[in-house]
């Protein structure tokens, strides 16, 4: 079993600002070059555009379940004023 002294004490607050554990540069690590920064840049954007990708086809799909709904709703009131003997 590990002894609680050799946790590292800050490994939560690391773990919390940076959940995903991409390569952070600070004082106790050293820079990456301008290569593995452009090329993380790029993986990164792809992410973004996957994400923006799969919001615009939530919204539309939000958008048309709404159509439907309201659709559906004006059939049913349609329906019942056609069946109110009045």
């Amino acid at each position: 079993m590990a002894d609680a002294g050799s946790e590292d004490p800050l490994e939560f607050f690391r773990k919390m600002w940076n959940p995903m554990s991409f390569p952070l540069p600070g004082v106790f690590q050293p820079t990456m070059n301008i290569e593995d920064v452009e090329k993380k840049i790029a993986e990164l954007q792809a992410v973004e555009n996957w994400l923006k990708m799969n919001l615009s086809m939530l919204q539309m799909t939000i958008k048309t379940l709404e159509m439907q709904r309201d659709a559906l709703r004006a059939i049913h009131e349609t329906a019942g004023r056609a069946s109110d003997p009045r």
